[in-house]
């Protein structure tokens, strides 16, 4: 039902249908036609269409279509459509009428009741309030000072907690600036000790050897790269713990920046009276809760932050001391690997010198014994041609009796004694060459001796150079254990 609006039109409790039969005229005209304007299928679903409607006004209608369609008219007369409405239904019934004025009424009578009730209350509140005010402000004021001297309690607790926050901030900074000082003295170190190891690599051929000085050096770059770690490590813990040092610092000034704050608003409260100036009216400031806290987490927030500040400097100051260990421990570890690397610089650069030492004892020997050989190869060459002519002279002989004539051709004792002496020559020849040869031979061997000399001399030479003036040379200066602990 609708209170308010337009006047509403009589509905009825039938369904609604799609489609409706058009008037009789309209039907009685739809029979003259030849076709329907527009073509439609026929709906199973709409038993009531008369089935002529869609046919044309020519065909010759049966007995039982006749029936369908009398049938089908009656229904469409006695059908209610909206365009046949022509009376207005009413918008209220008699019995919403009687209850309407019924709840007028009652409302009424308890609006006068309320009103009565209400001005009887407010004289006796009236009475009861003006007493409680008076205790209220008391107790009131006498809280708010109770509250300022716990304000002053807990003020006077972060001051002193501050005080000693600032102190280890300041203590642990200059550990950390030792601790960055002796962290860049190792970059000295560590650069000498990785030019030595390239120095070293400009050995040549066999002295190029993994020898002890190598794995001292390779020992020191890993100690002072250790040590470096490690000091990186206390470096990044150290600045964290500055950052939270910091920040419980900053912790404990806000919160005594607050409480200052508390402090100078509950003092100006505490001193407002009924005739002081300055007092105004709030609305709705009492239904207003800002409060994030009760008296025991107000508390318990100033404690949590002095425990965790106190935690903070307890940190700090064991960090301190891990630093001082640390700084001692990485100088005694490279100030003793330093001096194991230069005793092995010593025993190496001594054994490199008694070899060079033999070397050039073996050269001057072998360049001796190349002499010697040189002149025996030529004492051999002179034998050799001292043996030409007397092999001409007997193969001369043997030739010029060659020619002798028919019986006098014989094979006499001259003849065999020619024969005896030539093979005897060309043997002495033949030995004398092989001399020769071998006698080269071993003159070859001595020069390349003498070569593989040489070339062993210079490379003893070059690494004796390596480490002794140009390692030795770097090595002469290393940082101070003053200055290795960030002192200096």
């Amino acid at each position: 039902m609708e209170l308010i609006g337009s006047t509403q039109m009589a509905t009825y409790t039938r369904p609604k249908t799609s489609h409706f039969l058009p008037a009789i005229s309209t039907t009685a005209s739809s029979y003259r036609s030849h076709q329907p304007a527009l073509t439609l299928n026929q709906n199973s679903n709409m038993p009531w269409r008369t089935n002529s409607y869609f046919r044309s006004g020519s065909a010759i209608p049966t007995i039982s279509a006749l029936q369908r369609e009398n049938m089908d008219l009656v229904r469409a007369k006695t059908m209610f459509y909206p365009s046949n409405r022509t009376a207005l239904s009413t918008r209220y019934m008699p019995e919403d009428w009687y209850k309407s004025n019924q709840s007028n009424y009652r409302e009424s009578e308890s609006s006068r009741n309320s009103a009565e009730r209400l001005r009887r209350d407010t004289i006796r509140m009236i009475q009861d309030k003006d007493q409680m005010t008076r205790r209220t402000q008391d107790t009131t004021s006498k809280n708010i000072g109770e509250r300022l001297n716990d304000i002053s309690f807990w003020r006077s607790e972060l001051n002193h907690e501050i005080d000693n926050m600032v102190t280890e901030i300041s203590v642990l900074t200059d550990v950390k600036r030792r601790l960055e000082r002796a962290l860049a003295e190792t970059e000295g170190p560590l650069q000498v000790s990785q030019e030595c190891l390239f120095h070293r690599e400009k050995r040549m051929s066999i002295d190029l050897v993994h020898d002890d000085v190598e794995k001292d050096l390779i020992k020191e770059v890993e100690v002072i790269k250790s040590c470096q770690e490690r000091m990186r490590r206390h470096l990044d813990r150290a600045i964290a713990q500055l950052a939270s040092n910091r920040a419980a610092q900053h912790e404990l000034e806000r919160d005594l920046s607050d409480k200052v704050t508390a402090q100078r608003i509950d003092d100006r409260c505490h001193h407002l009276r009924n005739t002081s100036d300055g007092i105004s009216y709030y609305r709705g400031i009492d239904r207003m809760d800002p409060s994030i806290s009760l008296p025991d987490s107000w508390s318990k927030f100033t404690d949590d932050n002095i425990l965790h500040s106190q935690s903070e400097r307890a940190a700090s100051h064991k960090l301190r001391d891990e630093i001082e260990i640390l700084l001692n421990a990485t100088s005694n570890e490279m100030w003793n690997q330093f001096n194991s690397v230069n005793v092995s610089f010593t025993n190496r650069i001594s054994e490199m010198a008694d070899a060079k030492n033999n070397l050039q004892a073996h050269l001057a020997k072998t360049l001796q014994q190349i002499f010697q050989t040189e002149t025996l190869i030529e004492a051999l060459k002179k034998a050799i041609r001292d043996k030409e002519n007397p092999l001409k002279v007997a193969q001369t002989r043997l030739e010029e009796r060659s020619r002798r004539p028919n019986i006098e051709l014989c094979r006499d004792n001259p003849h065999h004694r020619l024969v005896t002496e030539v093979r005897e020559i060309e043997d002495t020849i033949h030995k004398l060459r092989e001399r020769l040869r071998e006698a080269e031979n071993t003159l070859q061997t001595l020069v390349k001796t003498k070569v593989t000399l040489e070339h062993d001399l210079s490379v003893k030479a070059n690494s004796l150079f390596l480490d002794q003036e140009k390692c030795m040379g770097m090595r002469k200066s290393f940082p101070s254990t003053p200055r290795l602990v960030g002192y200096t």
